[in-house]
């Protein structure tokens, strides 16, 4: 019996075993053995990464929160001007972890190694313009961005050390794509845990001066979330120069590669375009919405963010989707790759289904927990009830999506996005909320619509299989 045929063989470890070994630390080679095994080696470390990278905003608010409305004004108005550099960070971290699986699949470490020291250059060279920008234009920011007077007053230190520090955003973000796609998922769990226990206990000190800390009031929040991004990327580093990852970048790694770097970026402004794309539909369906007063805009923010939160497991699931693709076709596997989108595309319906089910039946009472005003109330139930019928789609939608990126092909969804969002939701969303009498419930209805033409039409696309033929 060869190698192969008792790789095959061996019997898997139970699903609690792969549970505990999904949050220790794994080296399994995910283009051989189960794939239900990979998964969950994969997508719980993931969904723990994503839970800690959402901790960062809920850490500031509350703190902050307690200086008054202009300092949670601020915060909240320097989160909305991030959102570009995330959707850069994003789309960026999407090539990098495209190519680093598809090294790490084709077993060329070195090679991956080298995507790792360009994708942390071309992060370096991205950050620097957005600091000296920041640095130097925060105020005007504010006041583009709406803030009064008490609001630039009080606030333009916060933002200036936020984007001052952007490269710390950058690199925390880069870093654990080259971690997932090498499939050392732990590692970018616990770069985010070490940053977020950081900025846990540094918020509160440097914002009401405790003990020895000074007191910054809200531009500590912004001092204490920069350390402990900055601490969680010197983990980074640290684990990826030490050799004590999945990927280890040695110093004959240590040097620019224009060719890779070309080709990193390239393969990264689509990805960028297509979560552009996602950005802008949904600002304007919030337009729509809000052009129905607040008590619309309020129900609809409660009941997003309501979805959000019960989706951040799908996401780590696509996150595993991804990371499969690339480093099954990196071992010229494609059939494995496939089989691991749809055994992943299944699991995330079964979860997204029973938590859509759960929303349908107690969508009152859920809603009842964060408010009870009768103007806001009925439309946030409508609101969550509508959303939680497209979950099905969702969950294939996210995983599909996620599985053509991953082979390299952000074309694709790049397409499927702007017919899916920009040609058929907003135009949907307008004419159901202004023409049908359904107001700001239409927009709800026409995301269920949008989404659930993504799911089919990416899924008809991933059949064909010309993704399998991408090179990266």
């Amino acid at each position: 019996m060869n190698i192969a045929q008792q790789v095959a063989e061996a019997p898997n470890p139970g699903f609690w075993s792969s549970l505990r070994e999904a949050v220790a630390g794994t080296r399994q080679d995910f283009t051989e053995g189960s794939i239900d095994r990979a998964i969950i080696l994969l997508a719980v470390p993931m969904v723990l990464e994503m839970c800690m990278e959402s901790l960062f905003g809920v850490v500031d608010v509350f703190w902050v929160a307690h200086l008054g409305a202009d300092a949670i004004a601020t915060v909240g108005l320097t989160e909305t001007a991030l959102t570009l550099l995330f959707v850069i960070a994003l789309g960026l971290g999407m090539g990098a972890t495209a190519l680093v699986a598809r090294r790490i699949g084709e077993k060329d470490e070195g090679a991956a190694a080298v995507v790792a020291v360009q994708t942390i250059a071309v992060g370096l060279l991205v950050s620097a313009f957005t600091a000296i920008v920041g640095y130097a234009y925060a105020p005007n920011l504010l006041r583009l961005m709406g803030g009064s007077e008490d609001v630039i007053t009080v606030g333009s230190s916060y933002t200036r050390t936020i984007l001052a520090g952007s490269a710390t955003i950058f690199l925390l973000f880069l870093i654990n794509a080259v971690f997932r796609g090498a499939g050392d998922a732990v590692t970018a769990m616990r770069a985010l845990w070490l940053a977020n226990i950081v900025n846990i206990c540094l918020n509160p000190c440097l914002i009401f001066g405790l003990g020895p800390f000074p007191h910054l009031g809200v531009t500590g929040s912004a001092v204490g979330t920069t350390i402990g991004r900055g601490i969680g990327v010197m983990f980074q580093l640290w684990v990826l120069l030490s050799g004590r990852s999945r990927l280890a970048v040695q110093s004959s790694h240590l040097r620019l590669n224009l060719g890779v770097m070309v080709r990193l970026v390239r393969l990264s402004l689509n990805a960028i375009f297509q979560y552009f794309v996602q950005m802008a539909s949904w600002i304007a369906m919030v337009r729509i919405i809000a052009s129905f007063g607040s008590a619309a805009a309020a129900a609809n923010t409660l009941a997003i963010r309501i979805v959000i939160f019960a989706i951040l497991p799908s996401w780590g699931m696509s996150n595993a989707a991804s990371t499969l693709v690339g480093q099954n076709l990196g071992a010229g596997k494609p059939e494995r790759a496939e089989r691991s989108v749809w055994r992943t595309g299944f699991y995330n319906m079964l979860f997204l289904g029973g938590v859509g089910l759960i929303f349908i039946a107690f969508a009152e009472r859920i809603i009842g927990w964060f408010t009870i005003d009768p103007a806001v109330f009925p439309i946030a139930v409508s609101g969550l009830r509508l959303l939680s019928y497209g979950y099905v789609s969702y969950a294939y939608g996210m995983v599909v999506t996620a599985a053509f990126n991953g082979a390299g092909d952000t074309n694709t969804p790049t397409l499927l996005n702007l017919i899916s969002f920009w040609v058929c939701q907003i135009p949907i969303a307008w004419l159901l909320a202004f023409h049908t009498g359904l107001g700001p419930r239409g927009v709800f209805v026409a995301v269920v619509i949008g989404d659930s033409l993504l799911a089919l039409l990416a899924i008809l696309f991933f059949r064909r299989g010309n993704w399998k033929r991408t090179e990266v």
